[in-house]
């Protein structure tokens, strides 16, 4: 018998958890064919989050429970599931009933078809207005950046078999990007339509801070393109200044009595200050996580497991 790994990020979701977990619990004995656990990941949640996964584990024993020792987010939380997750296929959603647990089998499906991974892709998203725009903007991100296929999907609810799983546990450096991880180890990835629900209560731990690091993770992590991006906007920039003086000079030698203009010129140094002061910035991005991880900052702290047998 194969088994499945339920690996979920839990944060301030003490009312909603349960449900989720009775769901999946539900729908496995629809599908005696597998075997199952369900590993919870407390993110440090100010609420009693880890109260509630104590009282879920203490009823069965295939329920376990990790929690932190503070706030490291949800993809840190996702590759502490991942790294204690023993299951021939891992699944990963959410805590807020949002993402189905009733339409597992169909990703499932989709692993046996042959496919690495699946993602589940939802016709109507239930998300506020800016989470959707964070979306958007991720979207692209990872189109651009990590070359990930246009037609593909992404979304906080996928599956993936066990061999995925071994190499993205590999990577223990800091500033884990979950998507950035799948596609380096594989391309055979789908999608899976299923619903998406009304978030009953509560709202997404998502703020524009979290987005933006979430985004910096992405392309910093895995993509040397903004660099390469920003060096040929630095070529163009100085062809363009190198043209432009060229053309002053002749402007001058043809009609001598014509001006220099200084705001001409003071507008050419903001502009090329600011190119460099901003490329400068990015190199700098890229310097300060190396020196992060060469000091090897944590992924994440666990605190306290529960119905785990440490390794």
């Amino acid at each position: 018998m194969k088994k499945i790994s339920f690996v979920i990020p839990c944060y301030r979701s003490e009312n909603t958890l349960p449900q989720v977990i009775a769901e999946i619990d539900a729908k496995m004995q629809q599908m005696p064919e597998y075997t199952y656990n369900i590993f919870m990941i407390n993110d440090c949640s100010p609420d009693n989050t880890m109260g509630t996964i104590r009282k879920l584990c203490e009823e069965k024993e295939n329920r376990k429970g990790i929690n932190f020792a503070r706030n490291f987010g949800q993809h840190a939380a996702l590759m502490a599931g991942l790294r204690h997750a023993d299951g021939d296929y891992v699944v990963c959603l959410d805590d807020d009933g949002q993402t189905p647990a009733d339409e597992v089998d169909k990703l499932i499906l989709k692993l046996e078809e042959g496919y690495d991974a699946v993602y589940a892709k939802y016709e109507h998203k239930q998300h506020s207005t800016f989470r959707n725009m964070g979306s958007k903007v991720n979207e692209l991100m990872t189109r651009v950046m990590l070359e990930k296929p246009k037609e593909l999907f992404i979304s906080s609810y996928f599956a993936v078999k066990r061999f995925v799983v071994d190499d993205m546990i590999r990577y223990e450096n800091s500033y884990p990007y979950v998507i950035g991880l799948v596609l380096r180890a594989t391309r055979n990835i789908t999608n899976v339509v299923v619903n998406h629900r009304e978030r009953e209560e509560g709202r997404s731990g998502y703020t524009m801070k979290k987005l933006l690091g979430l985004w910096f993770n992405g392309f910093t992590a895995f993509s040397v393109k903004p660099l390469r991006i920003f060096t040929v906007i630095g070529g163009s920039c100085a062809c363009m200044g190198f043209l432009y003086g060229i053309y002053t000079i002749i402007k001058r030698f043809v009609n001598p009595d014509v001006p220099v203009g200084f705001s001409a010129l003071m507008s050419a140094i903001v502009i090329f200050c600011g190119m460099i002061m901003l490329m400068l910035g990015m190199i700098g991005e890229y310097v300060g996580r190396i020196y992060i991880s060469l000091n090897n900052s944590p992924q994440y702290v666990i605190k306290e497991v529960l119905n785990i047998e440490e390794k």
